[in-house]
């Protein structure tokens, strides 16, 4: 299980949750001067990393000897919806598509791969959502007669949609770009599991439309980026698109039975804010938790990458 450590206030529990050492196929080797150096299986990757605001602990002929390959920014970086453009430079070789393991609480495979947007089809911080919702469905399942309907939204290349799955859940995955959604029916595949429902579509849409058909769900998982488009144009931007999405979640969630799963990335955004807008959006009925998400090198630094908050009912 990941180390948690809890911070107390009046009204809020805060977390510091990194992913477990026993999770073998990934591994933090250093960081710092706004890069990362990094395990993924046998293939070891340099990429940019703006929060990596520290001296690297080795020299940079160090990261060179170690690393497969190594991501340059390119023209597009710092440009709003293309901040993580460049180029990958090959310094070993190594394929371009390769398989890892997670075993968690919940164990499935995911196929990573080299984009032009410095990302390799995970994010390894993630792994204490991925235990979380596993828990979840596993006690929702106790709960229920039915298995717990589970919608992950922004569902990217699908590893919480496979931890919901294996854990028990009905689960409907939805992404508005196609081939991030390809790319997560191939790890359901490569998991050796099946009947998971995909959906092409904007977020926001889809869940007023759900609202207004009176659908409901057990659990929600959201993981918002700033920017994007629906398939069809439409425009996401989170500052200002956020909160009505989060009370459209509160009209789809289960008054009881349920839990819920917010990730924010964006700079600007505290676990705080989470928590607030969940409470306000989605309401005060259960236990809210809050937190950052973070990696820790081998050096003893520790890497926040995002904030969440958490919603059992």
């Amino acid at each position: 299980m990941p180390k948690i450590t809890y911070l107390w206030s009046q009204f809020l529990i805060m977390i510091l949750q990194a992913p477990s050492p026993s999770w073998k196929d990934y591994e933090l080797i250093d960081s710092g001067n706004f890069e990362k150096l990094e395990r993924f299986g046998q293939f070891i990757l340099a990429r940019p990393e703006p929060k990596a605001l520290w001296d690297k602990a080795l020299s940079d002929k160090e990261w060179s000897a170690r690393a497969h390959t190594k991501f340059t920014t390119g023209a597009g970086f710092g440009k709003a919806g293309k901040e993580d453009s460049g180029t990958w430079t090959m310094l070993k070789k190594m394929p371009e598509q390769w398989l890892i393991s997670y075993n968690g609480p919940s164990s499935f495979k995911l196929r990573l791969g080299l984009t032009s947007f410095k990302h390799v089809g995970v994010f390894p911080e993630q792994a204490p959502n991925w235990d979380y919702i596993s828990s979840q469905v596993k006690r929702l399942k106790g709960e229920m007669s039915a298995p717990p309907k589970v919608l992950n939204l922004f569902a990217y290349t699908g590893a919480a949609s496979l931890a919901a799955k294996c854990a028990g859940a009905d689960v409907t995955h939805l992404d508005s770009v196609r081939q991030v959604v390809t790319w997560a029916r191939g790890n359901m595949e490569f998991s050796k599991l099946d009947n998971i429902r995909w959906v092409v579509e904007d977020a926001l849409k889809f869940v007023k439309r759900e609202a207004k058909r009176g659908n409901t769900y057990n659990g929600l998982i959201l993981d918002p980026p700033a920017y994007g488009h629906g398939p069809d144009g439409e425009k996401w931007k989170l500052d200002e698109c956020l909160y009505e999405l989060l009370k459209g979640c509160g009209q789809i969630l289960a008054p009881e039975h349920s839990f819920m799963v917010l990730n924010l990335y964006s700079n600007g955004y505290s676990a705080m804010l989470a928590d607030t807008l969940v409470k306000c959006a989605v309401g005060n009925n259960g236990k809210r938790t809050s937190g950052e998400l973070m990696l820790n090198d081998n050096f003893g630094r520790s890497l926040p990458l995002s904030v969440f908050t958490r919603l059992e009912r």
